[in-house]
């Protein structure tokens, strides 16, 4: 059975041809994307869902979701509401993503935020890091759900059993890391999931974990400093090679392996992060993502469909929401008792 994927064309810094392009890539696969965006936009022979209006970068999101119903990312959000299409792709604005995503989507029952959850390609595997920007800010609770959510995410994704959930802080012991890290690690110590203690980003590359919680302000400055130092050091890499002639020759023989390990420390491999929390599948791309990058993205949307991601995050949470609460309850009530710890 196809899996039908709403694909917002105007959100994109490389315009929507790009993403009209990457959408034809991903139809060659037997999925059904179909595109969201101005009448005028020729989709190439795929399916066009009519949409005027432009949720700008710059816009506050809440106001601009409010203010653009006929908005490309509003109604492409709208149509899986609407159960017209099973999940929706965009590279367009963050906050307005997530707000369309609560108002048309809405939160599953016992989720307290939604947060993105990104597929860092590290040295030894993939490992899921969330939240990677839905929430600026957090409580402790929060930090738990996203753990529970990342579980499910590398279970049903990635095919992790029991996979093992770690804590970005500024270091591993456990007395490490501001109040927030503080009472976080309390609650994922208290819980069900596989947690083995905190992790510093300079171990993400190597593979932290199988599940990497942080906020979403330190996951998303952590997230793209990843992108970053991967981009500059391949294409450092690449000029130093092209260099001398002696560099050219010794680039010829280790090409495929430069190669290979491009592929898989490219962003653009896995494509985008799931919007996870909501009653329907989002998928968010990097609003500088190229067609390769947006047919991946809408490859990974078809993945979580086919994997049923909404539903078990609902079935999982739904039972663990009262715990959540209780445990936060206990943790708020330890940390009022003292911890005024030494930040590192």
């Amino acid at each position: 059975m196809s899996v039908r994927i709403a694909v917002d064309a105007m959100g994109g810094d490389r315009g929507p041809e790009e993403v009209v392009a990457g959408a034809l890539e991903a139809a060659r696969d037997g999925i059904e994307p179909f595109v969201v965006g101005p009448p005028d936009l020729d989709t190439h022979g795929l399916e066009r869902v009519p949409a005027t209006d432009v949720v700008g970068m710059d816009e506050k999101p809440a106001e601009a979701v409010r203010g653009k119903p006929d908005s490309s990312l509003v109604v492409a959000c709208r149509t899986v509401g609407e159960g017209n299409a099973q999940a929706v792709v965009s590279t367009g604005n963050t906050g307005a993503m997530l707000a369309a995503g609560l108002l048309n989507l809405r939160r599953i029952r016992g989720v307290l935020r939604p947060a993105l959850a990104v597929v860092i390609p590290t040295r030894y595997g993939p490992s899921v890091l969330l939240d990677s920007g839905a929430n600026a800010d957090a409580r402790a609770e929060h930090l738990l759900q996203f753990g529970e959510m990342g579980a499910v995410f590398a279970e049903e994704i990635l095919g992790l059993p029991n996979p093992e959930v770690r804590l970005l802080s500024i270091g591993e012991e456990p007395e490490k890391g501001n109040q927030l890290t503080l009472e976080a690690h309390q609650l994922l110590g208290s819980s069900d999931l596989n947690f083995a203690g905190n992790t510093e980003s300079r171990h993400l590359l190597a593979r932290a974990a199988d599940v990497v919680v942080a906020d979403g302000f330190t996951g998303n400055v952590c997230l793209k400093l990843l992108e970053g130092t991967i981009k500059a050091v391949l294409d450092a890499l690449r000029e130093e090679i092209a260099s001398t002639p002696r560099g050219k020759l010794g680039g010829a023989l280790i090409r495929p392996a430069a190669r290979a390990l491009r592929a898989r420390l490219d962003p653009e491999t896995y494509g985008g992060a799931y919007l996870l929390g909501l009653r329907g599948l989002a998928v968010k791309a990097h609003g500088n993502s190229s067609r390769r990058a947006i047919a991946n993205a809408i490859r990974l949307a078809a993945r979580g469909v086919e994997h049923d991601v909404v539903g078990r995050l609902q079935a999982r949470l739904s039972d663990e929401s009262e715990e959540t609460k209780a445990l936060a309850g206990g943790a708020r009530q330890g940390g009022r008792a003292g911890s005024a710890r030494a930040p590192g």
